[in-house]
């Protein structure tokens, strides 16, 4: 079973970065393409970032020039360095694994954005 495990999540002054890390098990990381997602009080879960199995990345507008997504297959671990943070980008942050249909999501993690 496969099983998605985030960390990295805390509260963090605006323009402070914070890098979050997800690990992978019960199946072969580099198979999926992994993302980043967030969900906001009030709000629906939206993409922030993704990187496919080939290694392409692709971000929202939102974060762009700001955010990076990698992935480590060897570690099976995928990442998510967030520098010039906002207090908009205050959420819950969800890994999660995609191959074809088949979705898997992390529990989350919490990120504070505040002064």
């Amino acid at each position: 079973q496969v099983q998605l495990v985030e960390s990295g999540g805390g509260l963090v002054q605006p323009g402070g970065s914070l890098r979050l890390s997800c690990a992978l098990s019960g199946n072969i990381f580099s198979i999926y393409a992994m993302g980043w997602y967030r969900q906001a009080p009030g709000k629906q879960r939206e993409l922030v970032a993704q990187v496919t199995s080939g290694g392409s990345p692709n971000y929202a507008d939102s974060v762009k020039g700001r955010f990076t997504i990698s992935r480590d297959n060897a570690k099976n671990t995928v990442y998510l360095q967030m520098n010039s943070l906002k207090p908009e980008d205050t959420a819950v942050y969800y890994c999660n694994a995609q191959l074809a249909h088949i979705v898997y999501w992390g529990q989350g993690t919490r990120v504070t954005v505040s002064s």
